[in-house]
């Protein structure tokens, strides 16, 4: 039996700049860390040999890979040639469609698992660039490439993406206690709604190809990710709470699925209890309301959103990683 796990992630600044349409025209960047929130995998062998047995929202057992219908399950079974006789089940800590990366924290873990019941180890990089083949080249997702690269390496860290499409990880290094203080500082408030990752990104998508206004909005996204990891190096933390207000207010303008009413209530609400920027956590449309507040400003704000569900997590720093195999 071979368990996997790997991290969502909250990205802070640079996102839609790891999507294709952005990056082959200029290099784009992003700023997120992962958080020990987890997509697990359990793979084992199926005692009927004849079949595959896959478990997660719905359970399927199938004798062909054509007749699986779960597009992730199915296309990486296929990439590693796993014959029937295998039973695959997957849970996590925090549903899908919530802003946190859940369909690549998935993809990561799937394939590690798949290398481990191989006997086979897989690097950092691998497991994230064959989670982005199986997911943009294969199945077509309308994404880009962050979530991958965080759920592989876990941590805190600066992402570029290359016209060539090479990704380079820069992890950012704070002192101890810094790096204390922002994980403390960052809260997670559930808006209650999930949405279609696929149609709010599509949307973006399409408005920076056919709106140069919208494509350099998102340059200038890129830009402040470089500002951003600057701050935090220089340990500015107030700066960097300011600043990921700024990148809100640039990553709204460029559609009207970004945000909506209810959630620029509980931001302003959250803003005059003394947090000092905020976000949705990735592509927008409902799912978390991330937050840099002061921990002597938390309570008034947990007040204010004492409506929302807050998630309590601390940072990730291994990444993807195989946590039982026997």
């Amino acid at each position: 039996m071979i368990v996997s796990s790997a991290p969502f992630r909250v990205s802070f600044a640079g996102g839609g700049s790891d999507i294709a349409s952005y990056y082959r025209r200029q290099a784009g960047a992003v700023l997120s860390c992962a958080i020990a929130k987890y997509s697990f995998v359990i793979v084992h062998n199926y005692f009927n040999e004849n079949k595959y047995h896959l478990k997660y929202t719905r359970t399927e057992l199938a004798e062909t890979l054509e007749e699986i219908a779960h597009p992730l399950l199915r296309e990486a079974l296929r990439m590693h040639r796993i014959e029937p006789g295998i039973e695959v089940a997957s849970v996590a800590d925090i549903p899908s469609g919530t802003g946190l990366g859940s369909s690549s924290s998935f993809s990561v873990a799937l394939i590690n698992a798949l290398y481990a019941h191989r006997s086979r180890f897989a690097s950092k990089d691998q497991l994230a660039e064959e989670a982005c083949r199986l997911e943009i080249d294969i199945l077509k997702e309308p994404i880009g490439k962050q979530d991958q690269y965080a759920a592989a390496h876990g941590g805190l860290n600066f992402i570029e993406f290359n016209p060539n499409g090479g990704v380079n990880v820069q992890p950012v290094v704070l002192g101890s206690e810094k790096m204390a203080e922002l994980e403390s500082n960052i809260l997670l408030f559930f808006t209650g709604s999930q949405r279609d990752t696929r149609s709010v990104l599509s949307t973006q998508v399409q408005a920076m190809e056919a709106d140069e206004e919208k494509f350099r909005t998102v340059e200038r996204m890129v830009q402040l990710s470089y500002e951003m990891r600057d701050i935090l190096m220089a340990g500015d933390l107030s700066a960097f709470g300011e600043a990921l207000h700024r990148g809100w207010m640039m990553k709204r303008s460029l559609t009207s699925k970004i945000t909506n009413s209810a959630i620029d209530e509980f931001y302003e609400a959250a803003r005059a209890a003394g947090a000092i920027g905020g976000k949705l956590a990735g592509a927008g449309g409902g799912g978390f309301l991330v937050l840099y507040c002061p921990r002597d400003r938390q309570e008034k704000v947990r007040q204010a959103l004492s409506q929302l569900k807050e998630i309590e997590f601390r940072f990730d720093w291994s990444g993807a990683r195989i946590a039982f195999a026997q």
